[in-house]
């Protein structure tokens, strides 16, 4: 595991820890977190940790042809009133996720620095939103990076009515040209959906 320094570089890859530890410290600089997403890094960390950087392997994505919609889904996303937005409010989805309650986490990794960060990342282009409204009210979103090469790069989402992140998801990824959609982590949430695992080497191939 490598201590960052100022020099906005990263160690290989091989250089991870089992659990896909790569390397601390650094900061979070548009530069340094679009050369990470880039090399087949991410920060993820507890508000009261310095910044870590994870590479791991296996990878967990998805291949939007190999989206899972169950029947009820398409049901309830037919009958349903909701209405799905891109880039309308990323300071409110960035936000909504920072403060949703997580089963097994007692707190958020999104800080008050990683607000402002990916912040900047939009305003830049690479930061991207989608939104799901009932009414005027935003009830569901999530929020990630795109890469500008067919991939994105998934970072959080959030529900406040029901199935509403999982309308976000679905209908980004039925509109969507993206070849590849990184969910970084496993979960039984997007495994649902059709995310799998797949090797380090083999996510690098997509992203090069």
């Amino acid at each position: 595991m490598r201590l960052l320094d100022h020099n906005i570089i990263f160690p290989e890859l091989s250089e991870a820890d089992e659990e896909g530890l790569l390397a601390v410290g650094g900061d979070l600089s548009p530069e340094r977190l679009l050369l990470a997403y880039k090399s087949g890094i991410f920060p993820w960390f507890d508000e009261d940790e310095v910044i870590l950087w994870w590479a791991p392997d296996p990878r967990f994505v998805l291949f939007p042809s190999e989206l899972k919609v169950s029947k009820s889904m398409r049901q309830f996303m037919r009958n349903c009133d909701y209405e799905v937005t891109v880039n309308k409010d990323f300071a409110s989805v960035i936000k909504e996720c920072a403060l949703a309650k997580r089963e097994g986490q007692s707190g958020t990794w999104i800080t008050k620095n990683m607000i402002k960060a990916y912040t900047k990342l939009h305003e830049l282009g690479y930061a991207k939103s989608i939104e799901v409204w009932k009414g005027k009210q935003l009830v569901g979103g999530l929020y990630g990076i795109d890469l500008g090469n067919g991939i994105f790069c998934g970072e959080s989402m959030f529900a406040k009515e029901s199935n509403a992140s999982k309308t976000a998801f679905i209908t980004f990824i039925q509109h969507t040209s993206y070849k590849l959609i990184d969910c970084q982590v496993y979960t039984n949430h997007l495994a649902s959906l059709g995310a799998k695992d797949i090797s380090r080497e083999d996510f690098m191939a997509f992203l090069e």
